[in-house]
This record gives structure tokens, sequence and C-alpha cells, in this order.
């Protein structure tokens, strides 16, 4: 009897180390990054930021200075063109809202 279970063990352990790959795959953030939409600019969230797809149209935004976007900006995960403040979407890198910051 002990031996069936050393048997079932060592093929479930097998099968569970060849499948590793496959779910690593699966659940890389690079993998939910590509489903990430794109955030609408008229969303209640963008909208309470001031966010823009192109940085020159919030040239008349007080807190806006030349030269922000979001792929300089620190809250910017250029791997996914995601921000940590938009955590469901990906944003323009050529992008901005009122909350930029510079990379520190």
């Amino acid at each position: 009897m002990a031996n069936k279970s050393r048997r079932d063990f060592m093929r479930n352990s097998m099968l569970g180390l060849a499948a590793l790959p496959l779910g690593a795959g699966i659940l890389s953030k690079t993998a939910f990054a590509q489903e990430l939409p794109r955030l609408d600019p008229s969303a209640s969230n963008a909208e309470a930021l001031n966010y823009v797809e192109d940085a020159s149209d919030a040239s008349d935004h007080p807190a806006y200075e030349e030269g922000e976007r979001c792929d300089n900006c620190m809250f910017w995960v250029a791997d996914t063109e995601g921000c940590q403040l938009f955590p469901e979407n990906s944003v323009e890198p050529a992008g901005w809202c009122q909350s930029w910051t510079a990379e520190g």
C-alpha cells in the first residue's frame, strides 16, 4: 500500500513540475498587462485628475509644466504602460495628469 502512495506522489509531483512553466506564463505580470484597457479620458477617475492623452493639451492647466509626460512620471510603469494611480488601465506614454511627479 505504501508503494502505491509513493508512486502516486511521484507521478503527481512530476505532473506539477511539468505544469509550472505553463502556470508561470499565465500568471506573469506581462500577461496581465497586455489585457489592460487604455484609460478613457472621460472616465470619472481620469477627469478627477485632469488626465489627457496628449500632454500638450494640458498646457493651460496651472499645474502643467513643459516636458511633463506620463512616461517620465514616478507613477509610470514602463513594461505595462500603466500608471499606479490608474491600476486597472494603461495610459498614453505622452499623456499627463495633475498628479504628475518627477521620478525620484
